[in-house]
């Protein structure tokens, strides 16, 4: 494959998501477990089950997968996070790389996960062509993004960060542009792999007080690129006003969420 058309993006986003690696896997990381638990049961794993997760974060997938029995094999850009994953499942073998060149033999992997990852790759289709190139035959790739942003909570905490972030190259996607299911079950055709199911999980954010969930809420890669554009100060004021609507009667935050998850065959 021309080198051209996978180009590296682990550096800059390393960087970006393991600024505040400990706030994501205390806080924010778990606001998507139920996505994770349920991905876990759909696609059956169990002991034996070779598992690999693209964009791992902190672990908390690979440790879910683990606990059913499976031999767990991450890889993630940011070596911050990498280190609290190492430290969840010490036998899994995690790796710092990039999505878009996968460090794996070809069908290797029973599943093969990406939890919000492949469609934020420097070329989506060229990683997602990667997890389907290392998955098996008769295995499962899982592509979660964003559920149907109208009417979704969460989604007035992305709007938030709208203006702050530098201007988006020309033609760039939007973080709900796999929303859509029709957009989704395309993106999975355009790597060659059979889209299979589409189905939604209800994750609603929770934070026990506003201070825990600025610290989750500005964990984020995302919130980081925020700041370098603007400042700190800036996106706390952002992600504040985004949550004061769902303040609870005992100071605690409830942020209704759903993701869409598609499952495809190679």
């Amino acid at each position: 494959m021309a080198d051209d058309l996978k180009p590296r993006t682990s550096e800059n986003n390393g960087r970006l998501w393991g600024e505040r690696a400990h706030d994501w896997a205390d806080i924010q990381e778990g606001t998507v477990r139920p996505v994770y638990e349920a991905v876990i049961e759909r696609t059956g794993v169990r002991s034996g089950t070779r598992y690999l997760d693209v964009g791992c974060g902190a672990g908390m997938a690979a440790q879910i997968a683990a606990s059913h029995g499976a031999e767990v094999t991450g890889i993630d850009a940011a070596d911050a996070l990498l280190e609290i994953a190492r430290s969840r499942v010490p036998e899994a073998d995690f790796q710092q790389g990039d999505m878009e060149e996968l460090p794996f033999a070809d069908q290797t992997f029973d599943v093969v996960t990406g939890f919000n990852s492949f469609q934020y790759a420097g070329n989506a289709v060229v990683a997602l062509a990667e997890a389907r190139r290392v998955t098996k035959a008769d295995g499962s790739v899982i592509i979660m993004t964003w559920g149907d942003p109208e009417g979704m909570e969460a989604a007035s905490l992305v709007a938030a960060m709208r203006p702050l972030m530098p201007p988006p190259p020309p033609g760039a996607p939007g973080p709900f542009a796999l929303s859509d299911e029709a957009a989704l079950r395309q993106f999975a055709a355009n790597a060659n792999l059979e889209p299979v199911e589409v189905f939604d999980i209800d994750s609603p954010f929770i934070y026990a007080d506003e201070a825990t969930a600025i610290h989750g809420l500005n964990s984020s890669g995302v919130a980081a690129r925020a700041m370098k554009n603007t400042s700190e100060q800036a996106v706390t004021e952002a992600h504040a006003g985004a949550i004061a609507p769902f303040r609870q009667s005992d100071g605690s935050y409830r942020i209704e969420a759903s993701f869409r998850c598609l499952l495809a065959r190679p």
